[in-house]
């Protein structure tokens, strides 16, 4: 079955940066649409960045400017460069895929990681 494994989480300061892969299986990056996806405890879970297949991209207001998603299509690798961290990033980030549909809607997305826990310190 179609699997997402996400890494490279971890906890940093304020102004920090971190950079998470998930390495994708049985199903390929160059094509569909993919995403990662955080949820704060007591929250909803909420889209951060999207890729479609053609390398367009999609990220909310909050997180703009600061993380910006990539993939490499020859190792089915997703990632997520974050920079500028604050403590209102900490949360659980998922990485997703498998869907036409490139909002930030986690509901289009079948296909999910296990998610890894990023924690900013003030």
């Amino acid at each position: 079955q179609v699997q997402l494994v996400e890494s490279g989480g971890g906890s940093v300061q304020t102004g920090g940066s971190l950079r998470l892969s998930c390495l994708v299986s049985r199903l390929t990056t160059s094509s569909n649409c993919w995403g990662w996806f955080r949820q704060a405890p007591g929250k909803e879970r909420e889209g951060v960045a999207t890729i479609y297949f053609g390398g367009s991209t999609r990220y909310p207001d909050s997180v703009k400017g600061r993380f910006t998603i990539s993939k490499d299509d020859a190792s089915n690798t997703l990632y997520l460069q974050m920079t500028s961290l604050k403590p209102e990033d900490t949360a659980m980030y998922y990485c997703a895929g498998g869907t036409y549909y490139c909002d930030l809607v986690k509901a289009d997305f079948p296909y999910w990681g296990q998610g890894t826990q990023v924690t900013v310190s003030s």
